[in-house]
């Protein structure tokens, strides 16, 4: 667990390395550009690009704060930053829950089926060793193992890995979604407070969301009844 809620921690520094890139190359951006002179809205943007795997929400809300600006020059944080950051934190969060319960539903025939051809057999073994190595720590906390593994804002992690993993550790469908949508609002939050804040907000954030997964998982823990042991009555 220390080493779960550590990650989480250290996570909420990692997005300023992917911000000191030029947000204008990013892939988000790009495509962000693409729909925009298609014809579709920002908000719409923001909604399409947090459904796309690796970038998700954690690429839609900087792009979405390029496609909506920050028109008042004074540092201080206001009432109009706030509802600006809202309106991209709602709009991030529904794109990136948008193809959670497809994944859900659809890996486990969708694998079977394309298992039967050795290229299918390949990708998805691949598949599934790489999300079982990445999510082993969660497994033993299950629902807010994998909130954690989806609220870290890293490219290995998020909303579409987390489905996968849920499927794979047999979580009931519904216990899966609520439990992705907690870790896509934590990192939201991680990522709003980037925004608006910069590292030092991500770091707070970070802190924060650490603190409330981990009394969680402890409460969770500590109300876990200990195996008996071989020679406990029945």
């Amino acid at each position: 667990m220390k080493k779960l809620l550590a990650a989480l921690l250290l996570a909420s520094l990692t997005p300023v390395l992917a911000t000191a890139a030029d947000a204008h190359r990013s892939t988000g951006q790009k495509v962000a550009e693409k729909l925009r002179e298609q014809g579709l809205s920002k908000d719409a943007a923001i909604v399409a690009i947090s459904t796309l795997p690796i970038v998700e929400l954690r690429g839609a809300i900087p792009v979405g704060h390029v496609l909506f600006p920050d028109t008042d020059k004074t540092t201080r944080l206001g009432r109009d930053d706030l509802q600006r950051a809202g309106r991209i934190f709602v709009w991030a969060v529904v794109g990136n829950m948008l193809p959670v319960p497809f994944i859900l539903l659809l890996l486990g025939p969708v694998s079977r089926l394309c298992m039967k051809v050795p290229v299918g057999k390949r990708f998805f073994d691949w598949l599934f060793t790489r999300t079982r190595r990445k999510t082993a720590e969660i497994e033993k906390y299950e629902f807010w193992g994998l909130a954690i593994f989806v609220a870290i804002p890293l490219p290995a992690t998020g909303a579409w890995t987390g489905a996968a993993a849920g499927w794979l550790m047999g979580i009931a469908f519904w216990r899966s979604m609520l439990s992705i949508l907690f870790g896509v609002l934590g990192a939201g939050v991680i990522m709003t407070a980037l925004a608006l804040l910069g590292w030092i907000g991500a770091v707070i954030a970070g802190i924060v969301l650490t603190l409330f997964f981990g009394g969680i998982i402890v409460q969770a823990l500590r109300k876990t009844p200990a195996p008996r042991g071989e020679g406990s009555a029945l």
